[in-house]
């Protein structure tokens, strides 16, 4: 009953919403007792709306509910009045995951309403007041600790991982999970889960969104995100907290950065990690998503760490490292590299890069016996490069632009080919 008013309400304020959409989309897959009703809140209770931040598809704002007097998220889907997937795929993912205990671990949703002006559709949420995990380890980075108590980073780990496992069980994949992402009001809950998908949707072609140092590379090579593709965010989420910094902020989030996530380059682990937790974090961080662990075997492992002390000797042993480190300046945010500028930690349209890198990853296992030219474009000279495949076996490339035919070395472009031979990738040099 209270779906159907909701849908009639809905209906008489909105021509762009077809009858029944809202709740054909959310029931989808599941059953309707599963399913917590939407409520309708009319923009005009709100004030003191102010932008906070942009995505990739949506912008955030801090706002007063006028009935409530709290202080509420305002996230509002640009452009959804004409195409509104992002804003009911997000709303689907909460009231799917919808439970009263595990909303300790997810950001709750209290529901939607539409901006007057713009015409765009907003969901109204919880407000977490101590912001996001990474702007909470750059200012209590140095009171974390390995041992066992309130400031562990087990306990932050602890809470994270319920959270994706929660989200798991329920059939559902992430698809941008990193520290922005990650909420503190109480506890540590998990957010945006507007890029979320179902399990069963595996299908590869959808726009993809994301931050790369977080992103698994399998998804640079083509393959559809997969819950072992949330478990892979989830290990560089594990480097983060030890050591307060995001992964790769000192270098240009670009294809030269994906290339060298799909050579196996992960960020360096500190001195201080405890083995069994490194073990972990190396597995999650695994070029095969299939050994990678699943959420239930790293939720166990932490309650084992967390809860019933095991491997105590070992953490303890590795805060007495941490000290000392902490207090030489070795490790810690205010002791790291400069950010680069073109560091790029907001989720952000990906698919065109990644097709480049699928494309350049498709040429690189072609067998050098085919003779066919390809393509490629030099971020640095924007220069036609036309490439032999017969030249390969000798090892020389001939590379020319399309004005002046002048031979270049492939060096100065960094470009990698993968060696059928030797099973590995290879700088080609003329």
């Amino acid at each position: 009953m209270h779906e159907n008013l909701c849908l009639d309400f809905v209906k008489t304020i909105d021509k762009y919403f077809e009858p029944s959409t809202l709740l054909n989309y959310i029931f989808k897959e599941k059953g309707k007792d599963r399913v917590k009703p939407v409520k309708w809140i009319p923009y005009s209770q709100f004030k003191d709306v102010k932008e906070m931040t942009k995505g990739g598809y949506g912008i955030i704002y801090k706002a007063t509910w006028l009935i409530y007097n709290e202080t509420v998220i305002l996230k509002r889907f640009e452009n959804s009045k004409n195409n509104n997937k992002y804003f009911l795929n997000e709303l689907r993912s909460n009231q799917h995951c919808f439970n009263r205990t595990f909303y300790d671990y997810i950001i709750k949703i209290y529901g939607f309403t539409k901006d007057p002006e713009l015409e765009d559709y907003i969901l109204v949420m919880k407000y977490a007041s101590k912001g996001d995990l990474h702007k909470y380890l750059q200012k209590n980075f140095t009171n974390l600790t390995w041992n066992n108590n309130n400031n562990t980073v087990l306990l932050i780990l602890q809470d994270i991982s319920m959270g994706l496992e929660y989200i798991h069980n329920n059939e559902f994949i992430h698809r941008d999970f990193h520290s922005g992402n990650i909420l503190l009001d109480f506890s540590w809950k998990i957010g945006d889960l507007g890029l979320s998908q179902s399990v069963k949707n595996e299908s590869s072609n959808n726009e993809i969104y994301g931050v790369i140092p977080y992103i698994a590379p399998e998804i640079f090579k083509g393959s559809a995100f997969s819950k072992e593709a949330d478990i892979y965010s989830l290990g560089m989420i594990m480097w983060e907290l030890t050591t307060g910094c995001k992964p790769f902020a000192n270098v240009e989030h670009d294809i030269h950065l994906i290339y060298k996530i799909l050579d196996g380059e992960r960020p360096k682990i500190t001195e201080d990690t405890p083995e069994c937790y490194a073990n972990i974090m190396k597995s999650c961080w695994d070029p095969d998503p299939k050994k990678r662990p699943s959420m239930k075997e790293i939720c166990l492992t932490v309650d084992n760490w967390y809860f019933r002390g095991k491997n105590d000797a070992e953490f303890n042993q590795a805060e007495e490292k941490r000290e000392n480190l902490i207090e030489s300046k070795k490790i810690g945010p205010e002791f790291a590299e400069k950010c680069h500028p073109e560091a790029i930690y907001t989720s952000r349209p990906l698919s065109d890069l990644i097709s480049k890198c699928s494309s350049i990853n498709s040429f690189s296992t072609i067998s050098f016996g085919n003779k066919q030219d390809y393509n490629y474009i030099s971020k640095e000279e924007e220069l036609d490069i036309i490439i032999d495949i017969e030249s390969l076996s000798s090892k020389n490339l001939t590379i020319q632009n399309s004005t002046s035919l002048k031979k270049r070395n492939i060096e100065e472009l960094n470009l990698e080919t993968y060696d059928d031979s030797v099973g590995k990738r290879i700088k080609t040099t003329g």
